[in-house]
């Protein structure tokens, strides 16, 4: 038998002959550790209740919510105001109510037609007094105090509590049919008792900005309200038009001519004036108001509550007129609610 000289010429140490017989050499490479399953915390007493796609669609609602009170409230507070979408999420009442300050400025409404379900709307101090300061016709740096709000204050800010129920209500139509009615106030968090502190409610948190300050409002809604929302088909139904093209033209022609003949209300109204608050209390059957407009003064159209034309008034026969001079832009503070009429002070 022959070797090659390469491998025969080449001798190892005593070093290296006990480094082999030891188990040496190259050394092993660290041992990875060992992944374990992907635990996930469930509990069992509180399971979850909204899925990613149902959070998908409350964000949606309440991201409406918050454009649709932003518009109103510009125009109410004369000010820049914006209000964003903070959070959505799933608590207990007792939870809910750890999250309020106290004091607290909490509206309590009902939801008619629920069985005595209730629900909170939550403002922060500093919009709160910040809402009292501009309804009440200042435009300074609102003062900002470590106290409940007063009887007063809490009326005007009760203004703004009934928009966001109108358009809470609103933004939800949809989903579920809710009939909302502020009912209460409470400055106390621990006096609030509309549920039991273990039951599930939605807490929306939205953020207000007011130039250099902001504040939160909370809006808190029980979970057994919103039971449709969580227990029906997450996909929305679409309408598909059936029927032949010929069809389909006869519907929309009669579709349109009932919408023709809706009658819709239609006020004309004087330019505002301003008078002081002492006249006004001290008015009388047969006083005049001096308004001080000229008389050609253009009047104001609003159509379901809705500023849309100017005119000059005038007279049909027996009947008054008003001839349509101008076309208006429709603005947020230029939209009257059904049955309110605006007073500037």
């Amino acid at each position: 038998m022959s070797f090659n000289k390469s491998y025969t010429s080449e001798s190892l140490s005593q070093d290296e002959i006990d480094l082999l017989f030891s188990g040496g050499g190259e050394p092993a490479p660290p041992a990875l550790p060992q992944r374990g399953p992907d635990v996930q915390v469930y509990d069992f007493r509180r399971p979850a209740r909204i899925s990613k796609e149902r959070k998908r669609s409350l964000e949606a609602i309440y991201s409406l919510l918050a454009k649709s009170v932003e518009s109103w409230l510009a125009g109410r507070m004369r000010d820049t105001v914006s209000l964003e979408l903070e959070s959505v999420e799933e608590l207990t009442f007792g939870e809910f109510l750890l999250a309020l300050p106290s004091p607290c400025a909490s509206f309590i409404f009902d939801v008619r037609g629920s069985g005595g379900q209730q629900g909170v709307m939550d403002f922060g101090h500093v919009f709160a007094y910040f809402a009292v300061d501009r309804l009440l016709g200042g435009m300074g740096q609102p003062a900002l105090l470590e106290r409940s709000l007063t009887p007063t204050e809490r009326m005007l800010v009760r203004i703004v509590a009934e928009r966001m129920a109108f358009q809470l209500a609103e933004v939800w139509e949809d989903y579920v049919k809710m009939d909302l009615v502020i009912t209460g106030f409470e400055s106390i968090p621990e006096m609030l008792h509309i549920a039991n502190r273990e039951d599930p409610v939605l807490v929306t948190s939205l953020n207000v900005m007011m130039g250099e300050m902001s504040s939160p409002i909370l809006l808190c809604l029980p979970f057994t309200v919103l039971e449709p929302f969580f227990t029906t088909s997450a996909t929305r139904k679409v309408h598909v038009a059936r029927g032949t093209p010929e069809e389909r033209a006869v519907e929309r022609r009669t579709i349109e001519e009932t919408l023709k003949n809706a009658r819709i209300p239609v006020q004309a109204r004087f330019p505002p004036t301003r008078l002081k608050l002492a006249d006004l209390m001290n008015l009388k059957v047969g006083d005049v108001l001096l308004t001080r407009l000229p008389v050609d003064s253009e009047l104001h159209l609003y159509v379901s509550g809705q500023r849309r034309y100017a005119g000059l008034p005038g007279r049909v026969g027996q009947h008054l007129a008003v001839r349509v001079t101008s076309v208006l832009e429709v603005e947020p503070r230029d939209i009257l609610e059904p049955g309110r009429v605006r007073m500037e002070l």
